[in-house]
């Protein structure tokens, strides 16, 4: 099992930044890929960003070049830099864990394991 908890939403103005954070914590592993999700209202959830085993990040393309994902195995936490911040960024943030496809990373939803409880994100104009 795997455990996840998401900090860091709130509510900030357009072009402003958050720092999302994701704290892991059970039987995940180090090479275990992990993501961030979103879910704004009547929509589905989309993906936003994932790292493989070895870091290496995969964006969407609505945030590419504004958000950031990195990962520390020392502390087993999954962040998300979130720069430039639009109104449609504006969602419920899921973390994810454990990609059912590994080695392969996917925005896919069905792909992913072990989910958050989420944090919320509002941007205002």
């Amino acid at each position: 099992q795997v455990q996840l908890v998401e900090t860091g939403g709130g509510s900030v103005q357009a072009g402003g930044s958050l720092r999302l954070s994701c704290a892991a914590s059970g039987s995940l592993k180090s090479s275990d890929c992990m993501g961030w999700f979103r879910q704004a209202p009547g929509k589905e959830r989309e993906g936003v960003a994932a790292v493989d085993g070895d870091g290496r990040p995969i964006y969407a393309g609505s945030v590419k070049g504004r958000f950031t994902i990195s990962k520390d195995n020392a502390k087993n936490t999954l962040y998300l830099q979130m720069n430039s911040l639009r109104l449609e960024d504006t969602a419920m943030y899921y973390c994810a864990a454990v990609c059912v496809g590994a080695p392969i990373v996917t925005l896919i939803v069905p792909d992913w394991g072990y989910w958050g409880q989420g944090t919320q994100v509002t941007v205002s104009s």
